[in-house]
């Protein structure tokens, strides 16, 4: 097991050092193998060391999975361009890497085993959740405004719901098994899909998402 080299730094980047580890052990060893111990191994640093700046392996693993979802929608939350674009750009960003590869999906699955039970893990999710389709409603009805269609909030919402509901099953099948789909496969077959949800054509793109 390859270690961090734990080096002086400001308390945030500590933190964050210490972050990363657990969720190198978690990739590795899942949830309960991720100790206190097997972290401190990984990070370079004494058990102690963690328990300054965690309260607990359960207070660790909560500060965790908060990366674990901001990674898997952040970048997808900070699209630019007209509304087209940033619609279309959203769906590519997240069945593709970073957010869509075997690691990103490792963490999740362990993580969302425990949701269900832990309603501190259980309210990072529901936080995650709610601004990932805050995000994408957003993005649905600034796009049907431009085209001249109904953009009611009701509607952006419910669309948002089966939308995110279509990119999580192809972001699963492109983690398991990306290998069995053509390039831009799972993207074409989203947008595609999104298109029939919507009503409305997007403007075709290339198998790097550029316009053509």
């Amino acid at each position: 097991m390859a270690r961090r080299t734990f080096h002086r730094a400001p308390e945030a980047e500590r933190r964050h050092d210490l972050i990363e580890a657990t969720l190198d052990c978690i990739a590795e060893y899942g949830l309960e193998g991720a100790t206190v111990r097997q972290i401190a191994i990984k990070a370079g640093v004494t058990a102690g060391l963690i328990r300054h700046y965690f309260q607990s392996k359960e207070h660790i693993l909560q500060e965790a999975y908060r990366i674990v979802i901001a990674r898997l929608t952040e970048k997808a939350e900070r699209v630019t361009g007209d509304p087209e674009t940033r619609l279309r750009d959203f769906i590519i960003i997240n069945l593709t890497e970073p957010v869509a590869n075997s690691r990103s999906l490792s963490l999740w699955a362990s993580f969302i085993s425990r949701v269900s039970v832990d309603p501190e893990l259980a309210a990072i999710h529901r936080e995650g959740y709610l601004s990932f389709r805050n995000a994408l409603e957003g993005l649905l009805g600034d796009f049907l405004a431009a085209r001249g269609e109904d953009a009611a909030p009701e509607r952006c919402r419910r669309l948002a719901i089966a939308i995110n509901g279509l990119l999580d099953g192809l972001w699963l099948e492109g983690c398991l098994a990306g290998e069995l789909f053509g390039e831009s496969e799972l993207v074409e077959i989203a947008l595609t899909s999104i298109e029939t949800l919507l009503g409305l054509r997007l403007r075709p793109v290339d198998a790097t998402g550029a316009e053509r």
